[in-house]
Parts: structure tokens; sequence; C-alpha cells
């Protein structure tokens, strides 16, 4: 009886770990399989992602998948101890799943039904959302031409003779009333296709002061623009001296005026340090007056000097007759007598008028035989006493 009940225990003691390798190599089998299942589907339904047969196969698939994981799962608990080649093998075969596949599935899925969604909303409602950007372009565009047609008559208006205004404060003008129109036309517009300007309006505010508090050194350049447009020291084509700079004005905006220098620099001032300086304007008057200064030696005849400079210079064609020319002598120097000419030309014949007059002066000067002398300093040497010289 004893021998019989020991070769039951060997029997069942060797038949087990048999009985629990088989069930493992079928788990696995089972998991690489729906595995390999689910990978060709998944394969099929990204080339072909409308097929709904492929989106019913792939679910199928992913549900066998679940389920022979989770029979593995079961069953690991039970190798651990009685087999544990059996538990790591099957443990394995677990972690080799590969979960992308059902993300894949997932995602197409997701997209699949987006565009359902996109393509049932369009068919209810895509009339009607065409209608609406149709009537917002119109109006957009209408309110552009508006803007274009409301600049030119306010242009037109401020042209007028009787009204006295620099070519700065039309262009200002004329584009906060092109600004104003085209604004208030995107806000009819959103209006038209079911917007809520409110908000938009309230929001602009808070905005704009949020923008004012943190531009405060800005605001000084915005107000001292208002001051120019107003006061109007300068216009559009006009060559001034402000803040340490010349040039011609090519434009003025609300915080910075654009100077153009004589060799074609670009600059730009702020209007508050032009507003705080002093402001020459060079070309605000019609005519200008050209000063030169002639020296010629001190034995020369002096009312000679004078008609001969006199002559040059009223003989230039461009130089006014009607102001006659200014021809004096001014100052004894050191080693000349400063003659002053002051000729008066248009002003845009200013540097025409100088430099010619210049070369003009020199050269009659040469003809007629006067000096223009340079400086010079005469030396008296006093002889010294013998005793000194001689070093006694």
């Amino acid at each position: 009886m004893k021998r019989f009940f020991f070769l039951a225990v060997l029997l069942v003691t060797l038949i087990t770990p048999n009985f629990a390798l088989q069930a493992e190599s079928g788990q696995i089998a089972e998991l690489q399989a729906a595995q390999a299942t689910l990978t060709k589907a998944t394969e099929a339904l990204t080339a072909s992602p409308g097929d709904e047969a492929l989106k019913t196969a792939v679910t199928q698939a992913q549900t066998s998948l679940d389920s022979a994981v989770e029979e593995a799962v079961a069953s690991l608990d039970g190798l651990k101890e009685s087999d544990p080649v059996a538990y790591e093998a099957l443990n394995a075969a677990i972690g080799e799943i590969d979960p992308a596949s059902m993300e894949q599935v997932e995602g197409l899925t997701f997209v699949q039904d987006s565009i359902e969604k996109i393509k049932v909303f369009l068919q209810e409602n895509g009339m009607a959302y065409v209608l609406k950007a149709v009537m917002f372009l119109l109006i957009v565009i209408f309110f552009k031409f508006l803007a274009g047609l409301a600049g030119r008559l306010t242009l037109k208006g401020l042209s007028s003779n009787k009204l006295n205004i620099s070519a700065l404060l039309k262009k200002f003008f004329v584009g906060i009333v092109r600004k104003v129109v085209f604004f208030a036309g995107i806000l009819i517009a959103l209006g038209s296709i079911g917007v809520d300007t409110g908000p938009i309006l309230a929001g602009a505010g808070v905005v704009g002061f949020v923008v004012g508090f943190a531009l405060q050194d800005t605001l000084s350049n915005f107000a001292a623009g208002i001051m120019i447009l107003m006061y109007r020291p300068f216009d559009v084509g006009d060559v001034i001296t402000a803040a340490g700079e010349t040039g011609k004005v090519s434009d003025l905006t609300l915080v910075s005026t654009t100077l153009l220098t004589g060799d074609n620099q670009k600059l730009i001032v702020p209007n508050s340090k032009i507003w705080g300086s002093t402001i020459r304007n060079i070309t605000a008057q019609d005519t200008r007056r050209i000063d030169f200064t002639i020296g010629v030696g001190y034995d020369d005849d002096l009312d000679k000097v004078q008609a001969v400079l006199l002559e040059v210079a009223s003989a230039h064609e461009l130089v006014l007759k009607d102001k006659g020319v200014q021809v004096e002598a001014h100052t004894l120097n050191e080693s000349s007598v400063d003659f002053i000419v002051r000729p008066w030309a248009k002003s845009g014949d200013y540097w025409t008028v100088y430099f010619d007059l210049t070369k003009a002066f020199k050269k009659r000067l040469d003809a007629e035989g006067f000096s223009i002398p340079y400086p010079q300093r005469d030396l008296h040497i006093v002889s010294a006493p013998e005793g000194l010289v001689s070093g006694k």
C-alpha cells in the first residue's frame, strides 16, 4: 500500500509540470495569434480608414487580445510558485504585447468620427455659414471703399482756400477718418454674422488703458505731436534744425518726425525732443539772405573793393534785384579789412548762389589785383646790449 501511494505521488509530480507547461505554451500562442490578428486588421484599416467592416474586425481583434491578456495575467499567480520557468515565459509574452496598435485604431476612429461630424455639420449648416462669410466679406470690402472715399472727401474739404491747414495736419485728419470708418465697418460686419461686439469694444477700452499706462513715455511724444500739428512750426518739405539735427521733413506721426539729411540719411526724431528744443525752420520763408565775409588787404582801395563786390553780387541771375545787395566794410581784423556782402535769393536757390558767388568773388578780386591776405604778424627784433650778447 505504501509503495502504491509513493508511485501515485511521483506520477502526479511528473505530470503536473507538463500540464502547466502545456497551458503556458497555449496561452503564449493565443497571445501571439491575437496580437498578429490585431496588427493585420489595423494595417488594413489604415489603408482603408472608411471601411466599416475593417473597423468591426479591429474591434473584435482587440477584444480577443484583451481577453487573452486577462487570462494570461490570471494564470501568472498560480505559476509563480509552482513553475517559475513557465511564469517567466508567460510574463515575457505578456510584456511583448504592443499597445500601439489599439492607440492607432483609436486615433483613426477619432479622426473618422470627427470627419463624419464635420460632414454632418456642413450638410446641416454649411450654406448658412457660407452666406454669412460672403456677407462679412462684402461688408468689409464696402467699408474699405467707403473709408477711402471718406478720406478723399476729408482731404478735399481741408484743402479749401478758406482753411489754412498744414499738409501734416491734413494727413493726420484723413488717416483718422479712414481708420474710424473702416473700424466701424469691421464692427458692423462682425455683428452681421452674429458676433457680439460689446465685449470687443470693452476689451479694446481695457487694452487701450493698459497700453497707455505701459507707454507713459510715448504719451509725451503723442502730446508733442498734437502741439506740432496745431501750431505748425514746420510742414512737409521744410528744412529744419531741431533737437540737434538738420534735415528735410518727409513725414510726421503722432509719435515721431522723419527727417532726410542732405546726404539722404533718414532720421526719426521723437516729437517730444523736437517740441522741447528750439525749432529753426530754414525754408519757412520764400526768400533768404546769403551772408558773405570777404577780407582784403589794408593797402587796397576800399571804395573800389566795395564797388567790385557789389557789381559781382548784383550780376548773378538768381540774386533778387528788388531786395538789393548790401556791401559794407565790417571789421578791421589783424591782417585784413573784412567786407560783408548780403544778397537775397529764393530759398531754393540759396546754395547755388552761395557757391557761385564764392568762386566769382575770388576770381574778380584776383583779376583786379586785390589781395586776400593770409593771417600775418610783424616781428620787431631789438638789438641786445653788448655785454648780454658776449656773455660778460
